[in-house]
């Protein structure tokens, strides 16, 4: 089932998400349905905040990055196939060069901007059949992961911009909050009644 995607603003996306345990009450679903809206969205990400939902869980599909110029064969190999379903995810380390990369969000449309994250990740997480993992990332795939991972935290990639960033896209933000924005998936926004 397609859910609608929490559009910026909505409290939900600013809350620090609670750890599940296995029974959670139709995990296997809400990870199925959290992939379903990923793809009917054309995203590579989605965290359980952006369906309304404030708890540690996020999808993932990089598939799409793997087409970049300037992957490696390896890398675009790699990334074709990192589908992952995290749970009480926990960074561990974050380390290397901060690179910039331009970055959007399906709960924040239209907005693209560049945004520095650190190389290489170690994460430690559940996957959806609640086996823990602890695992290494880095490049493009470390940064789908990073960006949902802040969704968990209650952090979006516009936090990140310049005062200047901010200020040069208030007026797109403010647009999102009142619903004035149009998108080919289902959203919810804060000032507006879902459509």
């Amino acid at each position: 089932m397609i859910l609608s995607v929490v559009g910026y603003g909505d409290p939900v996306l600013r809350k620090v998400g609670e750890n599940i345990t296995q029974d959670y009450p139709e995990l296997k679903e809400l990870v199925n349905n959290m992939y379903e809206t990923m793809y009917s969205a054309s995203g590579v990400g989605l965290a359980a905040p952006q369906v309304g939902l404030p708890i540690r869980l996020f999808v993932i599909d990089a598939a799409p990055f793997a087409e970049l110029d300037g992957n490696t064969e390896e890398e675009a190999a790699f990334l074709k196939t990192l589908k992952k379903t995290f749970i009480n995810a926990k960074i561990l380390k974050e380390e290397g060069e901060e690179w910039v990369f331009n970055e959007g969000c399906l709960s924040i449309p239209d907005i693209h901007e560049g945004v520095k994250r650190k190389e290489r990740i170690t994460i430690e997480y559940y996957d959806e059949n609640f086996v823990k993992h602890e695992e290494v990332f880095d490049g493009l795939a470390a940064r789908v992961i990073q960006h949902e991972y802040d969704h968990i935290e209650g952090v979006l990639f516009t936090d990140k911009l310049s005062t200047l960033k901010k200020k040069l896209i208030s007026k797109k933000l403010n647009n999102i909050l009142e619903g004035k924005i149009f998108t080919d998936y289902k959203m919810k926004f804060a000032q507006k009644k879902g459509r």
